[in-house]
């Protein structure tokens, strides 16, 4: 089920606009450096690789003694980077809305282990592709939408109705004057799912 605007709960600016001020600069900075560093690699090969996956897995902090990271670790590099090649073009694809290039993304990661299932790795990887379009999936940031009353339900297509809900909030954001990103829009819902 997809959201409008006037879903959207008065109270959800101000707990969302405190909790984007409540992230700090610092550690945004600093938490969000091999973010930005993975990004500008993707951004000069539109592609990404087995290290960068495994730079983003510990960003992201998911466990990778798994048998998803043995069959990823055993898939040749530029198969990987054939297979998510594809991911980074359809999260940068601006013909396309937010959401539609976020589920193209996260299909077209499905090739690759680890990602059939959840979309919190491919998030990390779609986020660094297309930074300014895509958001970072956590439970944190789930928490945080249901505190604004725009919980997700159901796991089909979880991503792509995340995106949907990120883009809503970010044009709220705009009608407050505010120019969000869909990371600062992931940030404030990261720390208010965090909070209390």
């Amino acid at each position: 089920m997809t959201i409008s605007r006037e879903a959207v709960p008065a109270s959800a600016w101000p707990l969302l606009s405190a909790a984007r001020v409540g992230y700090s600069a610092r550690a945004e900075e600093i938490y969000d450096e091999v973010l930005r560093e993975v990004a500008a690699r993707i951004a000069a090969t539109g592609s990404i690789g087995k290290a960068d996956i495994g730079a983003l897995v510990l960003w992201k902090r998911i466990r990778a003694d798994t048998r998803w990271a043995r069959r990823l670790g055993d898939m040749p590099d530029q198969q990987v980077r054939e297979a998510t090649a594809a991911a980074v073009a359809a999260a940068n694809d601006d013909r396309l809305p937010v959401a539609d290039a976020g589920r193209q993304g996260c299909a077209e990661l499905r090739k690759v282990p680890g990602f059939r299932h959840g979309p919190a790795l491919a998030s990390a990887l779609l986020t660094a592709a297309a930074p300014d379009r895509m958001a970072v999936y956590d439970r944190r940031a789930m928490t945080g939408l249901s505190r604004l009353g725009l919980e997700l339900t159901g796991w089909n297509d979880r991503y792509g109705r995340y995106l949907h809900r990120i883009e809503v909030l970010r044009a709220v954001a705009a009608e407050y004057g505010e120019d969000w990103r869909a990371r600062d829009v992931d940030i404030a819902l990261y720390h208010l799912g965090g909070d209390g």
